[in-house]
């Protein structure tokens, strides 16, 4: 397992649970077009390659440079778009394992990036397949989160934005333009490695890394989740063993030096 040292350098890219703010007080996670973009934009292009291509190659097709340059200030704040950030490389070390499970790798990273996204799991959280939902129950989650944080016009909107956000990430399904119902997200063995491995980043070990929020999005039973779980590690995504009661978690590949950077 590399060292918990290089676990620092992404102290400031999972967000805060606790500080309100974020991404979705004002858009959704917009995976379709992350996912366009990184279909566009080789994956060991440097940062500015990721700009270069929504701004001036404009490859998600915005009208406008202005809307080129609000696209890419979304996507930069979800996703970073960085290599040298230890999330976004993680999240493109994985993205073409499975495609099935792009949407739930995308939701994973958008909540560790967005204090209001996660707040608004709680309505997923406490619902089962099946269930209907609303936008106004994911208004309801962010502000017994944050209460007295935003006014009621704000909660609206991130209360939609949040639901449409959901719907993205496959734990909803539209049944109406105003209510969705829960189901169940494809997950995959590289979901599942990203989960663990954001926990990981939270100085999670063992078996307790099953026990995360990361790993409650997920939205399957623990045993499916082990059985991905030695999936990636039969990939070489993590490093994962389960015997004797003992678990084991270690991420070698993904924890892997930056370039030009010495353990």
């Amino acid at each position: 397992m590399a060292p918990a040292a290089n676990a620092t350098m992404t102290d400031s890219e999972i967000a805060q649970g606790d500080q309100s703010g974020g991404a979705t007080t004002s858009h959704t996670i917009i995976i379709p077009a992350l996912s366009h973009l990184l279909s566009e934009v080789d994956a060991r292009s440097e940062a500015a390659e990721y700009e270069r291509a929504v701004i001036d190659e404009n490859v998600l097709g915005k009208n406008s440079v202005e809307s080129r340059r609000r696209t890419y200030r979304y996507l930069r704040e979800l996703y970073l778009l960085r290599p040298d950030s230890m999330l976004f490389r993680a999240l493109r070390d994985l993205w073409t394992d499975d495609v099935t499970g792009q949407p739930l790798l995308a939701g994973l990273c958008a909540l560790a990036r967005d204090p209001i996204f996660r707040a608004s799991a709680a309505a997923i959280f406490e619902t089962d397949p099946g269930d209907d939902l609303k936008s106004a129950d994911f208004a309801a989650a962010v502000e017994n989160v944050f209460p007295s944080a935003y006014n009621e016009s704000t909660l609206a909107k991130i209360g939609r934005n949040t639901f449409s956000s959901w719907e993205q990430t496959g734990h909803l399904t539209a049944l109406a333009r105003t209510t969705k119902v829960r189901s169940r997200p494809a997950c995959t063995p590289s979901t599942v490695a990203y989960a663990l491995f954001l926990g990981h980043l939270e100085g999670v070990r063992g078996a307790a890394l099953f026990d995360t929020t990361w790993i409650q999005t997920l939205d399957h039973p623990r045993s499916h989740l082990m059985e991905l779980a030695t999936l990636a590690s039969q990939r070489s995504l993590i490093d994962f063993r389960h015997s004797g009661g003992v678990t084991d978690v270690g991420f070698t590949e993904l924890l892997r030096p930056m370039e030009g950077q010495l353990l």
